[in-house]
Order: C-alpha cells, then sequence, then structure tokens
C-alpha cells in the first residue's frame, strides 16, 4: 500500500495529530516490541492513553486501557503458572460480549497462544467436536454455559467466571516478553449447513489492513463505538481490532436488545455502531428515542442487507450506514456507503484501496460485466487456511470466496449467494436471495428465507419461509401469484410456510439445515 496515501487517511481519522513526545514514544515502541497482534495494539493505546476509558459494559463499568491491560497481563501470566499454558497451545473462548473475553484473547496473545473464538450458539455435541479438532488445552466460559461443558473431557481445563477472576487477582509478578512465536486468532465458520471449521487469521504487518477500512467507514481517533456484533465473529473481532487502533471507547453488551442498545447509544453519546444487519431490522421495530442517537457510522457485515432495510434504516438514523461484504476466509471483499445503499439498497459496494477482485467462471476467465461468476478477492488479510489442514481454491493470488456475484456497469458489486445455495429447478438457476429480497418487500413479512427442497419432477423446487408481522396474515397462493408478477415462473416456490421466525446462528445467518428439518 502507497505511502501517501497511508499518511493521507491516518491524518484525516486522527491517528497522527501530535501529543506528549514521551506517550508517542511509549506508542511506537509498544508496535515495535509487540506487533499488530492484538496484544500490541492495546499496548500502543494504554502507552498512548492509559487513562481513557477502554470498554463499558451494561451496568456502566467501565475500565480504562491501563487497567485492561494490567489485566490481560495477570491473565497471562496466571495462565502460564498455574495451567502450565505455554506458547503453541490453544485456548478456547467461549464468551459473550464482554471485558472477560477481550482480557483472554489478549491474554493469549501476549503468551504465543492461539486463541479459539468459539460461537456461543454451538450446541453440546458441536463444542466437543470443537475441543477435539481444535486440541483445547483450556476452555474459558461465561457461567451460563456451565451445563453446556459438562460433557468435556476432564482434561480439558475449564475456566469459569469465577476462576477467571481467581487468576487475575492470584497473579504473581513477573515480566512478559513478546513470545518466540505469534500466538493466531481462529475463527470458527458459522457452520450455517454443517460442521464449523477453525479458520486461522493472520497477523495484521502494519497500518495497511487498518487504512483500507478507515478510508471507507470515517472512523476517527478516540470515537466511542459499541460492538454490537459478537466479538467471536471476524466482524465483531475487526470492530474490536480498529476500536483498539483509534484508541476508542467500547461499549459492550452480553446480549443484544434493541431497547437497550438504542439507549445505550444514547447514553454513552455513540459515534459508531458495529452490528449484523438483522439487529437493524430489530432496532426500526423499536420506536425511535427522542433524541435519537446521534451516531455518524452504522456499519453492518455478516449476511446479506434484505433489500428494503438499507433505505428503511438510513430514513429513520440518516444516511450514516456501511455495508462491509467479506468473510471469515478473505477478511473484507467490498464496502457499500450511504449513497451505493441509496442508489442500490442490495449492494455490497466495491473494493477499498489495495484489495482486488474479480469476478470469474469456473474456467478461471473473467466474465462479461453484468453476468454472474464466482467472486475472487485477493488483500492482505487472506486467511492462512483451515486448521484442519485444508484451505480454499486460489486464482493468480485471488481466494475464491465460495460466493456468486456479478458486477454492473457502475462498478457495484452484488451478492447473488453461496454458489452451493444455488437452485437448479427444471434445469433453471434460482439464486434464493433475489425471491428472499423480494418477499421482504411485502408488508405482511418481518422475514424471508428461501431454500431448495428435493423435487421427483423438477429436481430442486422452491420453498418459502416466511416470519410474519404481529397479527398479519398471507395467502400462500397469493404470495406466489405475487413473485408470478415480478420473477419468472421457476422462481416461484411451490411451497410457502409460515414461521413464528427463522432459525438464525448468533451472528444473524438463517440456519438452512434448521428449515430442512420441516421435510425430514
Amino acid at each position: 500500500m502507497d505511502l501517501p496515501f497511508v499518511v493521507a487517511t491516518l491524518t484525516r481519522r486522527g491517528l497522527l495529530t501530535p501529543g506528549r513526545p514521551i506517550r508517542v514514544a511509549s506508542q511506537l515502541n509498544a508496535l515495535r516490541t509487540w506487533g499488530w497482534s492484538l496484544a500490541g495494539e492495546l499496548r500502543q493505546a494504554a502507552a498512548r492513553d492509559p487513562g481513557r476509558p477502554a470498554v463499558l459494559d451494561e451496568h456502566g463499568n467501565a475500565l480504562t486501557y491501563q487497567e485492561l491491560l494490567d489485566r490481560a497481563e495477570r491473565l497471562a501470566r496466571a495462565l502460564r503458572a498455574a495451567l502450565g499454558v505455554q506458547a503453541g497451545d490453544r485456548i478456547g473462548v467461549l464468551c459473550r460480549n464482554h471485558h472477560g473475553l477481550i482480557e483472554t484473547i489478549v491474554a493469549a496473545t501476549l503468551l504465543g497462544v492461539d486463541a479459539v473464538l468459539v460461537n456461543t450458539g454451538l450446541s453440546a455435541a458441536q463444542l466437543a467436536t470443537v475441543a477435539e479438532e481444535q486440541r483445547l488445552r483450556v476452555l474459558v466460559h461465561d457461567d451460563e454455559f456451565a451445563e453446556l461443558v459438562l460433557g468435556l473431557p476432564a482434561e480439558l481445563h475449564r475456566v469459569d467466571e469465577r476462576a477467571h477472576a481467581e487468576l487475575i487477582a492470584g497473579a504473581l509478578p513477573g515480566e512478559l516478553r513478546p513470545p518466540e512465536r505469534d500466538g493466531r486468532i481462529i475463527v470458527l465458520t458459522s457452520g450455517t449447513t454443517g460442521s464449523p471449521k477453525g479458520a486461522r487469521r493472520p497477523t495484521p504487518n502494519g497500518f495497511g489492513p487498518l487504512v483500507s477500512i478507515i478510508d471507507r467507514i470515517p472512523l476517527h481517533t478516540r470515537d466511542t463505538v459499541m460492538i454490537a456484533a459478537p466479538i467471536f465473529h471476524t466482524w465483531g473481532f475487526a470492530a474490536l481490532q480498529v476500536s483498539f487502533a483509534l484508541r476508542a471507547t467500547i461499549v459492550l453488551h452480553r446480549r443484544f436488545d434493541p431497547a437497550a442498545t438504542l439507549a445505550a447509544l444514547a447514553t454513552h453519546g455513540c459515534d459508531a455502531l458495529f452490528a449484523v444487519p438483522v439487529m437493524l431490522q430489530r432496532l426500526l421495530e423499536e420506536p425511535p428515542p427522542d433524541p435519537r442517537p446521534a451516531l455518524k457510522v452504522v456499519a453492518v457485515s455478516g449476511s446479506a442487507l434484505p433489500g428494503g432495510l438499507a433505505p428503511a434504516f438510513m430514513d429513520a438514523y440518516g444516511d450514516v450506514l456501511y455495508n462491509l461484504y467479506g468473510s471469515t476466509e478473505v477478511s473484507w471483499a467490498s464496502i457499500a456507503g450511504p449513497a451505493d445503499l441509496r442508489e442500490a439498497p442490495t449492494t455490497a459496494g466495491r473494493p477499498p484501496h489495495g484489495t482486488r477482485l474479480e469476478i470469474l467462471d469456473d474456467s478461471g476467465e473473467p466474465v462479461p460485466g453484468g453476468r454472474v461468476g464466482r467472486i475472487l478477492v485477493g488483500n492482505e488479510m487472506l486467511f492462512e487456511g483451515y486448521t484442519s489442514g485444508a484451505t480454499r481454491e486460489t486464482h493468480d493470488g485471488l481466494l475464491d470466496t465460495g460466493d456468486l456475484g456479478r458486477i454492473n456497469a457502475d462498478g457495484l458489486l452484488f451478492v447473488d449467494g453461496r454458489a452451493d445455495d444455488m437452485i437448479v429447478s427444471g434445469g433453471e438457476n434460482v439464486f434464493p436471495s433475489e425471491v428472499e429480497d423480494l418477499l421482504a418487500r411485502l408488508p405482511q413479512v418481518r422475514e424471508a428465507a428461501v431454500i431448495g427442497v428435493p423435487d421427483p419432477e423438477y429436481g430442486q423446487r422452491l420453498a418459502a419461509f416466511l416470519a410474519l408481522h404481529p397479527g398479519e396474515t398471507l395467502d400462500p397462493e397469493a404470495v406466489r401469484e405475487y413473485v408470478r408478477h415480478y420473477l419468472a415462473r421457476f422462481s416461484v416456490p411451490r411451497d410457502v410456510i409460515f414461521v413464528k421466525y427463522l432459525p438464525r446462528n448468533a451472528t444473524g445467518k438463517v440456519v438452512s439445515r434448521e428449515l430442512r428439518r420441516y421435510y425430514g
């Protein structure tokens, strides 16, 4: 990434603002010594702004950057001394959004230990599989998951919230030096269609990844940022990394509650909100507070934006919405700003600076503009492979996302869905997202999902699952006629099933396998 662009972006976002020379020197030394890991980012923030609030919880409790670093260092020393944790081990982190989760991830990084971020929505069987496949030495978990972890092997050290506090309180003094190996952050894939896989995230090697994001999403130094997206997810973790780099004050709630979120945004004067799209839908269902939160940025990722959501949210909260399309494997691919979303509410935007994006056919050749093909991405933060040893297909330095999409004449990317989600009905290719977006525009519909199910005549047929707003009704044939009016006949769902709600994982993605249970 070219230096003038980096300097200009850092200046615009306030990162090159002069400060006390001794603190600036200490900040730069922290990055030189500890690198760009989460531990390095926390150290540089504590060196520059030690007394600034780092984390605020739902009860109003605050930890400064220096206090957060001190707790993480004490935990690291205690894990090493009391549990024998050492570089190369793996620690599982089964926690919701609170300072204990952050302390554990940073402690692992300080020791050169891999931190496996465990999805809080896993079943007991899935958790056991993850513990075995990831070879966990220790599992740090919230108290609410005490029953979930009962079936894990006895040799796996389990650290609940009380034990976590005791480790920090009882830590012996000592010095922590940069480990010989960098600890990796291992993020589990969403597992919406099968068992989650562990993906090794690389450690940034400079300002490049940060600059790519904040050039397009106008976050600034010392903003107050609420991270509602789960931090165990790539998007929530990215929000944490960016917040540390900006020395932001981070607002965390263990669980997402729309009314509580709106209240916190107003009470703390939040400048930015990191969320997943379904959270925005829930916020719109709440009566807007008066005055409304003076947000400058609402950044979403993790799943596709339903067709009408972007304009509806911006009509309510202003043109502050930014949609980042990416994945656990490629980090980011493109970003859509408010103007893009006003023009095309379902767009994924354009690649940020330093990112290559191409639409290729199955033979690796570029497809004509407007045609659907495979989305491949190249940037500084491509994942390092799955912990199983598997990887994804690459082509000329670009990683296959597994998604299909197209680029229109204005250069905007549109994601049609996963390649393995495409439905072939009677020889015709149908993308569920197109039908879902259309159904979501019905005023009676709260949320919609479309899947393919086996059909003896056509191979597959479309099934639509609709959750309606309270008190609303719809006739299945009226739904089919509505789709028939706007789309081709092969896009009409033959099955229309009404449900109370769509099954979603903790990051807001619809779990398709749960819907298929309707068909045995």
